[in-house]
């Protein structure tokens, strides 16, 4: 009798295909659609007088591998800050994390105005790490404040402070054309050169994420049963806060906010896999790779031959499901 293979490994297996699919739509559609053969030859024979060449290697290429990687560290992050927190609700751009790298990079772009990439990300990666203690630790201190909807509410507070703290400045020092790629997730107008940054950080974050999924799969159980267990849940809180700050950040400094990718896509993941964080984790990267990619994609056509922000696109989706889970969920939490 044959084996059935489950639903995860049948996920990763078809993973490359999907992947791949998605990586060429997303280089041959646009306001201008290109065939594959000129993709061919402008990834092989690349002339520099060539118009269409010039376009795929230095704008469709970028923009379809950025929003793969950023759409798979929306979603580990998001599956990991819910499996930490046991909060369907929970993500990084409701929990402040987005913010708080939007509100650092605007500190940056006023007070040191030449700063490199590499140190646009590391200071991205602490605003992220701030904004996300800032939004726990006000929640820790209020009656049942961890609570799934007053953490949501808490951290949409704080994220609209800290959005508000950083618009002020930029228009007090007359920044705001400078800072608004990073409120407004331009995919478009993605720095080829921050891709070539990002992809060992994004070896490193899925290395250290897929590392600690069993930990968190306890966690996500409970303290009290994690603590059972054997389990240090301190210091898996502090690993997984670290590499909550290092997607997150990656993703901003790259492309700016988008938000509800880290919400959504763990819960279709949980739905599909189960409650196991050793499958969540790498199926999210996978499913919001894919799924922010074919986002992008549809950016592209609601209002062709204009392009519609894809934090439009996102909203449209994750909206409703946003306040599907807090109407049907959001008083309790998840095992």
């Amino acid at each position: 009798m044959k084996k059935k293979i489950s639903v995860p490994v049948f996920i990763l297996s078809v993973s490359p295909v999907f992947i791949i699919l998605a990586l060429v739509a997303s280089i041959i559609y646009g306001s201008k659609s290109i065939d594959l053969n000129i993709i061919w030859d402008a990834i092989f024979n690349f002339d520099p007088g060539n118009v269409n060449h010039q376009i795929i290697i230095h704008s469709r290429i970028p923009r379809a591998i950025g929003s793969l990687i950023i759409g798979a560290f929306l979603a580990m992050s998001g599956a990991i800050m819910q499996g930490m927190t046991r909060n369907y609700l929970a993500s990084p751009t409701i929990m402040g994390g987005s913010d708080g790298s939007a509100l650092l990079i605007t500190i940056c772009s006023i007070f040191i105005p030449n700063i490199s990439s590499k140190e646009q990300i590391l200071f991205s990666f602490i605003g992220s790490a701030l904004g996300v203690f800032i939004v726990f630790g006000i929640a820790s201190l209020l009656p049942n404040g961890l609570s799934p909807v007053r953490l949501a509410l808490i951290g949409t507070i704080i994220g609209t402070f800290l959005s508000g703290v950083s618009a002020a400045l930029a228009n007090y020092f007359q920044v705001s054309q400078d800072i608004s790629f990073w409120y407004n997730a331009r995919l478009h107008q993605l720095n080829p050169s921050h891709i070539k940054l990002a992809v060992p950080i994004a070896i490193v974050g899925i290395f250290i994420a897929i590392a600690i999924s069993g930990s968190i799969t306890i966690l996500s159980l409970g303290e009290e049963i994690a603590i059972s267990l054997g389990q240090n849940t301190k210091a898996t809180k502090v690993v997984a806060m670290a590499v909550i700050s290092i997607l997150t950040g990656t993703s901003v400094a790259l492309v700016g906010k988008i938000g509800f990718v880290g919400l959504l896509v763990p819960h279709i993941v949980r739905f599909l896999v189960g409650i196991d964080y050793k499958w969540i984790i790498p199926c999210s990267a996978v499913i919001g790779g894919v799924f922010l990619v074919f986002c992008d994609l549809l950016s592209r056509f609601i209002n062709y031959p204009f392009e519609t922000p894809i934090g439009v696109v996102t909203s449209m989706i994750g909206v409703p499901f946003f306040l599907y889970l807090a109407r049907k969920k959001g008083g309790g939490k998840h095992a």
